[in-house]
C-alpha cells in the first residue's frame, strides 16, 4: 500500500512523535523512507544544525533513510518533494519548533493537508511530552 513515505519534520522535540508515528508505518509496510526538513531563514548556522541532526536520524534508523534539507515555503516544499519522489504518504506533526516558533508547523500541517494530492498523516504530540503546549521539556 505505501511504497515511500515522506517524513516532514523541523527537527524539534515536539515533530518526534511524528517521525516515530511514520517510521513505524514505514516498517510495517516496508516502505522506503524520505525525511524533509525546510529551512526558513539563511542561517548557516541553523541549516548546518539541521542537516547534522538528519544525518544522525539515519544513523540511528535501522532501515534505508534518505534525508533532505531544502529551503523554501514549508507547504509547498513538502509538497512539491514528495511528489518529486513519487511519495504515497506524506506524514508531518501538528506542531510546530519550540517557542518562539511553536505556532509554526500548526498552519504548515494545515496547509500541506489542503494542498497536497497525497494522503496526509498528521501526527499530534501526546500531553506531558517535551515541548508539549504548556509542558516543560526536563
Amino acid at each position: 500500500m505505501f511504497e515511500t513515505v515522506v517524513i516532514a519534520t523541523d527537527t524539534s522535540t515536539s515533530a518526534e512523535r511524528a517521525v516515530a508515528v511514520a517510521l513505524d508505518l514505514a516498517e510495517r509496510f516496508d516502505a522506503g523512507v524520505h525525511v524533509l526538513s525546510v529551512l526558513e531563514d539563511g542561517d548557516p548556522d541553523h541549516e548546518r544544525a539541521v542537516r547534522t541532526t538528519l544525518a544522525r536520524f539515519a544513523e540511528e534508523v535501522d532501515r534505508p533513510v534518505t534525508t533532505a534539507a531544502r529551503r523554501g515555503e514549508p507547504a509547498s516544499t513538502i509538497v512539491e518533494y514528495a511528489e518529486g519522489v513519487d511519495a504515497d504518504l506524506v506524514a508531518t506533526g501538528t506542531r510546530g519548533r519550540d517557542a518562539p516558533y511553536s505556532y509554526h508547523l500548526g498552519s504548515v500541517a494545515e496547509a500541506v493537508v489542503q494542498d497536497c494530492p497525497l494522503p496526509v498523516l498528521t501526527v499530534r504530540q501526546l500531553e506531558g511530552e517535551a515541548g508539549a503546549a504548556g509542558v516543560e521539556a526536563a
